[in-house]
């Protein structure tokens, strides 16, 4: 193990108390490529952060390294560095209130979205050439989609979890960023297994209340790129994908998600009291305080979805949607407003996938006013490999790593 880690930061992406970098161990596909993970991995011989102090402070070293940094060291990836996440990884902003906002490259002036925020501005900074992040609720897409990457949520349970901090297991992945994205579908050929495949999607499908939910603005500069996009499939067609509404859908997913987490954290903050940012306490007092009647109605209601969307395509469909109904918002906006008019709006969106257990990739294909602004495939379950011959077959490949 190499101790040495980058000589400076300028984007402020990487963590501080703990990092630390680590040679490949074996040769492979991925020889010469450098990455970086979310301070969410455990790494054997160091404390995990979790993105608050209190944790790094009140846990002990890790007696082994997450499963997947292994492979990839194994297929000849060298890992530069660990990154900062939102704390507790309960945020979508990327901007910690105890370690700072890291730089986003393609919007400076804009924060680059979480909880997955080191990893993405790493990749946008062209530090490294990919980073590991996890996805719950859009924790790799949103990013993705703030930062101008690509960025791959996998199907749930395709990619081992071990020696990663569980968050809300019925939809934790581990995912990845890339700008690259002939390097993002190398990545997934080793932690698939799986050799690369080609574009077998034959359908189109609009997703026609996900992009009702974008503002006319946004929805003019997706227009264009959008029907470009459908000349490439032999067939098209219009859906409203959620029967029930996107917003109802939002409220089943964040109430299973947020009675995971609290089950999951709640003995650690009452031991230790720690202190939080704003939004992330406002969070967890409303995940402790949902009763079991509404966990109840919402655990029945998933299960729903889950068998609904599982069975909704077919093995060459494909479902088109905008990975977030806005661009990056401004550093510095108010909680408030980022609760309401960022982070809810773009769960109505980002909790399909989740709820379904499916893979979605976010491509930087377009931008508003300069600013990126990322589209969505959701493909069936197992698709994985398909959605990133797709990235591959849409996306420019020249992007270099200084």
């Amino acid at each position: 193990m190499n101790s040495r880690i980058l000589p400076d930061d300028e984007l402020g992406a990487f963590c501080k108390d703990n990092n630390v970098a680590i040679k490949h161990t074996g040769a492979g596909i991925l020889d010469g490529l450098t990455f970086a993970v979310k301070d969410v991995f455990h790494i054997a011989g160091y404390r995990t952060g979790f993105g608050n102090p209190d944790w790094i402070r009140t846990h002990n070293e890790e007696i082994a390294t997450a499963t997947v940094i292994d492979t990839l060291l194994d297929a000849g990836a060298d890992m530069l560095g660990r990154t900062l996440t939102d704390e507790l990884a309960y945020s979508l902003s990327g901007e910690n209130f105890h370690y700072g906002t890291p730089i986003n490259s393609a919007a400076p002036d804009r924060i680059p979205g979480g909880s997955s925020n080191g990893s993405a501005a790493a990749v946008a900074g062209k530090v490294v050439y990919f980073a590991l992040g996890t996805d719950c609720g859009g924790s790799v897409r949103l990013p993705a989609s703030y930062c101008g990457i690509m960025g791959l949520r996998p199907t749930h349970n395709r990619i081992t979890t071990k020696g990663v901090i569980p968050f809300a297991p019925s939809f934790d992945v581990v995912g990845w960023f890339a700008s690259d994205a002939k390097i993002c579908e190398q990545v997934g050929t080793v932690l698939f297994d799986e050799p690369t495949t080609t574009f077998d999607f034959k359908k189109f499908i609009l997703a026609t209340d996900a992009f009702a939910l974008v503002n006319n603005s946004i929805n003019e500069t997706l227009k264009p790129n959008v029907q470009a996009l459908m000349s490439q499939f032999e067939q098209t067609k219009e859906l409203k994908v959620s029967p029930d509404g996107l917003e109802m859908w939002f409220e089943v997913f964040r109430t299973v998600q947020g009675s995971e987490i609290w089950t999951n954290r709640k003995q650690w903050i009452e031991e230790v009291h720690p202190k939080f940012g704003p939004g992330i306490h406002e969070r967890l007092e409303w995940a402790s305080a949902l009763d079991s009647a509404t966990i109840s109605w919402a655990r029945k209601e998933y299960i729903e979805i889950k068998n609904y969307l599982t069975n909704l395509l077919g093995p060459d469909e494909v479902i088109c949607l905008p990975t977030s109904p806005r661009v990056a918002p401004l550093k510095g906006t108010e909680t408030d407003k980022l609760e309401v008019e960022y982070r809810t709006q773009a769960m109505n969106l980002l909790c399909i996938a989740g709820l379904g257990g499916l893979p979605q990739i976010s491509l930087p294909l377009c931008n508003q006013a300069g600013l990126p602004l990322g589209l969505s495939f959701i493909g069936p379950p197992g698709s994985d490999m398909m959605l990133l011959a797709l990235a591959v077959n849409l996306c420019d490949r020249s992007n270099s790593v200084k």
